[in-house]
């Protein structure tokens, strides 16, 4: 989506609660977005298996499915943005939700024009990201990720399973290939935060994701650890 005008935005608004879902609907419908609410994740995946959605915005604590197993589909399924809203203010649940895939995070209680305004710019940042120019696939050290289908393809052809996090870093340090990418600027770039001095959110996915993608993990060739700077991905990038 290049044009990130509310008028033609499309959101899913996911929230148990109807005292806060049917106000903030209520709200943006009046700034011009067009909202469809579910009470719950079921309903959520029914509206998206209907329709086409631009964002989606997530209460985590649901019954049933809650919103951090709707926001790995949505994100890793669907290649929808998405906003977690949340009255937990625990950091490990913001960081498993932004290492997810997740846009953005708000604690509740928020304020409408502060949502629509984080709103825009995730969608804003989604626009700038995908250009008419971008290829469809990276190839690199025999493997391919996709990003129309947002999947890594195996040396041995097949589909290595990445959330949503795992593929955003994986995308942004092969866009690098070759040049190291601090932490900070990963975080920046992945999750939209800075970190601060005890964040380990990066190294402990950098951790994760070799398992899935080296020819041995226990000695990494492909994601380099520069000491004292960050990350780089070394080898050579093909693009199509």
């Amino acid at each position: 989506m290049n044009d990130v005008s509310a008028a033609r935005t499309r959101v899913l608004l996911v929230d148990d609660e109807p005292t806060i879902r049917e106000p903030l609907a209520a709200f943006l419908r009046r700034e011009c977005f067009d909202v469809e609410e579910a009470h719950d994740a079921a309903k959520a995946r029914e509206l998206v298996a209907a329709g086409r959605f631009d964002i989606a915005l997530l209460d985590v604590m649901m019954p049933g499915e809650d919103g951090l197993s709707l926001a790995r589909y949505l994100v890793g399924s669907q290649n929808l943005p998405v906003i977690m809203l949340t009255a937990r203010t625990e950091e490990t649940d913001r960081i498993i939700g932004l290492e997810l895939g997740a846009d953005d995070y708000v604690a509740k209680p928020f304020s409408p024009r502060e949502l629509t305004a984080r709103i825009k710019a995730v969608l804003r940042r989604g626009a700038r990201a995908t250009p008419e120019s971008e290829p469809e696939a990276m190839t690199f050290d025999d493997l391919t990720l996709e990003l129309t289908t947002q999947r890594l393809i195996g040396r041995d052809g097949a589909e290595i399973t990445l959330t949503g996090g795992e593929f955003k870093l994986l995308h942004v340090l092969a866009e690098r290939a070759g040049r190291v990418v601090n932490r900070d600027d990963l975080l920046e770039l992945t999750q939209n935060r800075r970190a601060d001095v005890f964040d380990r959110s990066v190294d402990n996915q950098v951790s994760r994701l070799r398992k899935k993608v080296e020819r041995e993990p226990s000695e990494p060739a492909l994601i380099k650890t520069i000491r004292g700077g960050g990350y780089s991905l070394a080898a050579k990038v093909r693009t199509r």
